[in-house]
């Protein structure tokens, strides 16, 4: 791949009698914006129109179509990088952006996991196996109601255990205090347990109160957060994590909007971005993703075409502990498994504390194969 050239992969549906002239105004409409026809100006004709590299028929009126963008045109800015993939063309009902691979100059622009998976498994200490985590909800719960779940959770022996991405500074549960009683919760239970899980509040919001959160999180002593990067735009979550200095758990959240293929997204996006670790919907679930997606969103996370550190898959919905080896099976063992319902429709503190120890013994039981 030339370093001078972002290639984009569309799902087009397009008459074949007019494939080329669509494929043309494509090409065009994410860069220059008009016809060659009318453009006057030499520079744009010479260095801002890119080029067809292949159109591949994948069912009846339907096609691949790859094209090589100049990378000038993103002008080494997270926004413009965004407004050449699928600017213009998003509002066009008839093309969903594919893949994409994105040449080294702009990859050092955005610069990928600050942790990655290595960074999430020093600071978890984990090593030799999956990660096991959960998560507090429901919406509602105070921020004490909050803590004490995460306390029984954290005594189970969750390696992480997170906010629910719709935690957010509610009255009932204000993000300072929820944060700084579930810190307090988790060294608690490890004055039990021996070894302190791992817990990540959700910053969310407009973003100078991300920013604040960010602050207070860190004041607190939180060492890893998590962040719906589409909720807040890739581009300030891209800024965000720059700063941070602690690894950074990317929810999919507002991630179906785009018409934009999970496995670009979730599996190439967010990491170019700056997650080091990438939740995304279990096949099986209650979410439509069907295995050759889930597989390849894994793939993508653990063995990305850019050079970037390799980000930590986290597939989650449908996941109980009485599966959880099925799972660690079709993944393999670098993987962190997401378990939240499956633990918490158990009918109280105790319950909940046997089945979390349940599925903490499959996620030790099954094997690692680096």
């Amino acid at each position: 791949m030339a370093d001078d050239e972002i290639e984009v992969v569309y799902r087009l549906r397009a008459d074949p009698s007019a494939l080329d002239a669509r494929v043309e105004a494509l090409l065009l409409e994410q860069t220059v914006e008009m016809g060659r026809e009318a453009l006057r100006c030499a520079h744009a004709r010479e260095h801002l129109v890119g080029r067809v590299i292949a159109t591949e028929p994948v069912g009846q009126a339907e096609f691949l179509v790859a094209l090589a963008q100049p990378a000038e045109a993103a002008a080494g800015d997270p926004a413009q990088l965004l407004n050449v993939l699928f600017g213009n063309c998003s509002l066009q009902d008839d093309v969903e952006l594919e893949d994409v691979r994105v040449p080294a100059p702009l990859v050092r622009m955005l610069c990928g996991p600050r942790f990655g998976t290595a960074g999430l498994r020093q600071l978890t200490g984990v090593r030799g196996r999956a990660l096991a985590a959960s998560v507090l909800k429901p919406m509602g719960l105070t921020a004490r109601e909050a803590a004490s779940l995460c306390r029984t959770l954290a005594l189970a022996g969750l390696d992480v255990i997170k906010d629910d991405h719709g935690l957010a500074d509610h009255p009932r549960c204000p993000f300072s205090e929820r944060v700084r009683m579930c810190l307090a919760a988790t060294a608690e239970a490890a004055d039990s347990t021996g070894r302190r899980a791992l817990y990540v509040p959700n910053l969310i919001g407009a973003p100078a109160t991300v920013l604040r959160q960010a602050r207070e999180a860190d004041e607190l002593g939180a060492e890893a957060v998590m962040v719906s990067p589409m909720l807040l735009g890739l581009p300030c979550f891209n800024e965000l994590v720059r700063d941070l200095g602690r690894p950074v758990i990317a929810h999919p959240a507002f991630g179906g909007a785009q018409r934009i293929s999970p496995v670009a997204l979730l599996g190439k996006l967010f990491p170019l971005f700056g997650a080091d670790a990438v939740i995304y919907p279990n096949t099986g679930g209650r979410f439509s993703y069907g295995p050759e997606v889930c597989a390849a969103i894994a793939r993508a996370l653990r063995e990305p075409d850019a050079a970037i550190a390799p980000a930590l898959p986290v597939p989650a919905g449908g996941i109980r502990a009485e599966n959880a080896a099925a799972v660690l099976g079709f993944y393999g063992a670098d993987t962190m498994l997401l378990v939240g319902g499956g633990l918490l429709e158990a009918p109280d503190a105790g319950a909940i504390l046997a089945r979390s120890r349940q599925f903490v013994a499959a996620v030790h039981a099954f094997p690692y194969a680096p």
